[in-house]
């Protein structure tokens, strides 16, 4: 949690108290469902919360912007952003439902009126939104033509309306395969952990 209030030191009470419950909720979620490795679960402040939040500092939404966390699993990047930016909505899917099971018991615990749930595949979806936010997913190249039908194209925010990734390790090929302009940011930019030094936020306007 000290990791958190180092880099985001502006954050409110609130914010406060729903990041620190985050390490009992998820470690006693874990213990009966497996979303994240046992092995990784001491590091989920590092390794999955701080992490989302490389996002938050790559960008802030406008208020009332809407995100889409594609897979997200038991929850991220959406929950901690959820938690970052209460004036945006975000809509999680994930094909596994008992990953969301644990998504949506976090978010209830701590008071999040921000998330709303689908249980399904990504061409179920036809909402619209500023935003689709994922965390290694799928490859770029693949993931690009899922959600273009889900951006809004309203550009309420200084960052236009697009899909940011993040992702570890060499992406060149999947880069070259999207065939359009992506941004590559390494997250070491901002996150001083040795965990970080592999990690790219990937942005492509859509």
């Amino acid at each position: 949690m000290e990791e958190i209030i180092r880099y985001f030191p502006e954050l409110t009470q609130t914010q406060r108290e729903r990041f620190a419950a985050l390490g009992t909720l998820y470690s006693d979620w874990n213990a009966k469902i497996n979303v994240i490795s046992r092995k990784d679960i001491d590091n989920l402040y590092v390794h999955h919360v701080l992490h989302s939040l490389a996002i938050a500092k790559f960008m802030t939404p406008a208020s009332g912007s809407r995100l889409l966390d594609m897979g997200c699993g038991g929850g991220f990047p959406g929950i901690p952003l959820a938690i970052m930016w209460p004036d945006c909505h975000f809509h999680l899917i994930d094909r596994i439902g008992k990953k969301l099971r644990v998504a949506q018991a976090v978010a209830d615990a701590i008071g999040l009126t921000n998330v709303s749930i689908q249980h399904g595949d990504i061409g179920e979806c036809r909402e619209k939104f500023d935003f689709v936010v994922s965390r290694a997913v799928m490859t770029l190249d693949q993931l690009v033509p899922l959600v273009t039908k889900n951006i809004a194209h309203n550009d309420r925010s200084t960052l236009p309306d697009g899909l940011i990734c993040l992702k570890g390790g060499d992406l060149k090929t999947e880069i070259d395969a999207t065939r359009r302009p992506v941004l590559e940011v390494p997250v070491s930019d901002w996150f001083d952990e040795e965990y970080f030094s592999t990690k790219k936020l990937l942005y492509v306007r859509i």
